[in-house]
């Protein structure tokens, strides 16, 4: 059971924001904002700058483009949003789905523009997308959701001038954790989820994991002390002790096998976000598919939503896709 201190905790913590357009109530966690984190490293990084939402000229942006009504959970069925930013051009190209991250149980798919936009400006179509995070929907929630805006993504490649033969999924924090299962589940029926009618496929190309974690069952995951408010155990439905299973599903690690596709590891200088990182590369290096591995080496987890990190983010992140794409 949840204890006391959790409770408060999590109530001091979430609002409930009403959505009027479809009237349901959610309940949503504010506590991981740049404004949170910025008040947390500039002590020590008072050099560091939180990145803008600001468009470059000669991108197009389709803001909020609902990519699924129907996903359900206790409090109904509703609308999912997803944001594109691509080049004013008529040239089809690959394009990049973004997962944020927050601990599956907060942060919004506005933490990803500014790196959006960044990689947008560089000859991509970048796509920020919202999905169900834990106060309203426990894993596998979020995986179903991510797949559903990958198909619909393809079904309307035309539209948005998407090249569907170049798909990458990146995710920050738990978002590449995120990234990194649905990357490595390529092709798996169990974790579809409502298909939706759609005939598209939801396999991605590549992957681009930037801090989030590999395996629940490493041993810089799996900490059978953890507190019952621990971001993964909420997410989880419980903590390895009560839901083993759940553990080793939810871990891209499990899934990865010599069809892997190639993956650009991006970490900072906290380990524990890592977290099964390493097992996997020795079994990449053994079935020979193609990865990188860079460290902005600095005790900040969020380093992509700040300069002077976000534009090396960017580069990084660039670099990849051309050299798997060229």
């Amino acid at each position: 059971m949840m204890n006391k201190q959790y409770i408060l905790v999590f109530l001091l913590s979430t609002i409930f924001t009403e959505l009027f357009s479809q009237g349901i109530s959610i309940p949503r966690d504010t506590s991981y904002t740049v404004a949170q984190v910025f008040r947390q490293i500039r002590k020590d990084y008072p050099f560091a700058i939180p990145a803008k939402d600001s468009l470059p000229k000669g991108l197009l942006v389709f803001k909020n483009v609902v990519y699924s009504n129907s996903a359900a959970s206790r409090f109904g069925v509703r609308d999912l949003h997803l944001d594109v930013y691509r080049p004013d051009s008529r040239k089809l190209l690959p394009a990049l789905i973004m997962v944020h991250g927050g601990g599956w149980r907060s942060g919004d798919k506005q933490m990803e523009v500014p790196l959006a936009q960044m990689i947008a400006k560089r000859g991509f179509v970048s796509i920020p997308v919202e999905y169900q995070l834990s106060p309203e929907a426990k894993y596998p929630a979020a995986i179903y959701n991510i797949k559903s805006a990958i198909r619909w993504l393809k079904a309307n490649a035309e539209t948005y001038g998407i090249d569907t033969s170049k798909i990458v999924i990146s995710g920050t924090s738990a978002g590449g954790q995120i990234a990194a299962l649905v990357a490595a589940t390529n092709g798996v029926a169990a974790f579809e989820g409502n298909r939706e009618g759609l005939k598209t496929s939801s396999v991605v190309n590549a992957v681009i994991n930037i801090d989030g974690v590999i395996s629940f069952l490493a041993p810089g995951s799996l900490n059978l002390n953890r507190k019952p408010d621990s971001p993964d155990i909420l997410w989880l439905g419980g903590d390895f002790s009560e839901k083993p299973d759940v553990w080793k599903e939810a871990s891209a690690g499990f899934w990865a096998n010599e069809k892997m596709v190639p993956i650009l590891f991006l970490n900072s200088g906290y380990s524990r976000f890592h977290a099964g990182q390493d097992e996997l590369i020795a079994s990449l290096n053994e079935w020979g598919v193609y990865y990188q591995v860079h460290k902005v080496d600095v005790k900040v987890h969020p380093f992509w939503l700040f300069h002077p990190w976000a534009e090396k983010t960017a580069d990084y992140m660039v670099s990849f896709m051309h050299k798997i794409f060229r």
